[in-house]
């Protein structure tokens, strides 16, 4: 199944023909538009409808934030992917309130957005690793009532740790550190393959999605270092 993207709303025209380069690579994913200031990225979305939506913070006419909750007003369904330079906390929170299901920032290999994109179209959310625990201190364990939280791990009713492999654990604390695949394979001294299948035991173990949620798990149980 091809995803239907509107490319990212940036004022860069080479960030954008990068990104459609890209992006055109993958099999899986299709560009059907691009903007280059917020405005014209509600005009395109009322009318092409995308699935994802990769947005920056910085543009002109209408920044990413608001782009995000207008968005959602009109497309409520469609995922939005923030791209941005900014690694700060409060922009973070305020593009998740707003309705954004991703935060990735520019500096990431194009591996991780790839990812992003497809976590989001899968309805997970995505936070690159370096805002990872950011997001965590902002949103804490217990129930919310904010949709784009994703669902909290609660100790009651969480699988026990001991379910889980030595090397399991490691690769729990290494996600809950806020390091990519790639960088936890040097440090494992295993594959980048090998790494993304202990990933996926774990959230097959402990019934969660994402990374986001792993680090919870991690910090409910005592794992942050």
């Amino acid at each position: 199944m091809t995803t239907q993207i509107l490319k990212i709303a940036d004022d860069q025209g080479l960030l954008r023909a990068g990104l459609r380069a890209l992006l055109s690579k993958e099999d899986d994913l299709e560009v059907i538009g691009e903007a280059d200031n917020g405005t014209e990225v509600l005009r395109l979305a009322k009318k092409l409808t995308p699935e994802v939506v990769l947005l920056d913070i910085s543009m002109p006419d209408l920044d990413g934030i608001e782009a995000t909750k207008r968005l959602k007003k009109i497309l409520p369904e469609a995922k939005v992917l923030i791209i941005t330079v900014h690694e700060d906390e409060s922009l973070l929170q305020e593009a998740i309130r707003a309705g954004a299901a991703g935060y990735i920032v520019k500096r990431a290999v194009e591996s991780e957005l790839i990812d992003a994109i497809r976590a989001v179209r899968r309805g997970d959310m995505y936070i690159h690793p370096t805002m990872t625990r950011a997001l965590l201190r902002d949103f804490p364990s217990g129930n919310s009532n904010n949709t784009a939280e994703p669902k909290t791990s609660g100790l009651s009713d969480d699988p026990p740790v001991e379910t889980l492999t030595p090397r399991e654990i490691d690769v729990l604390r290494l996600i809950a550190k806020g390091c990519t695949n790639r960088q936890m394979a040097e440090v494992l001294s295993i594959s980048v393959r090998t790494v993304e299948g202990h990933r996926a035991n774990l959230m097959g173990k402990l019934n969660l999605q994402g990374r986001v949620e792993l680090v919870r798990y991690a910090r409910d149980h005592n794992m942050l270092e």
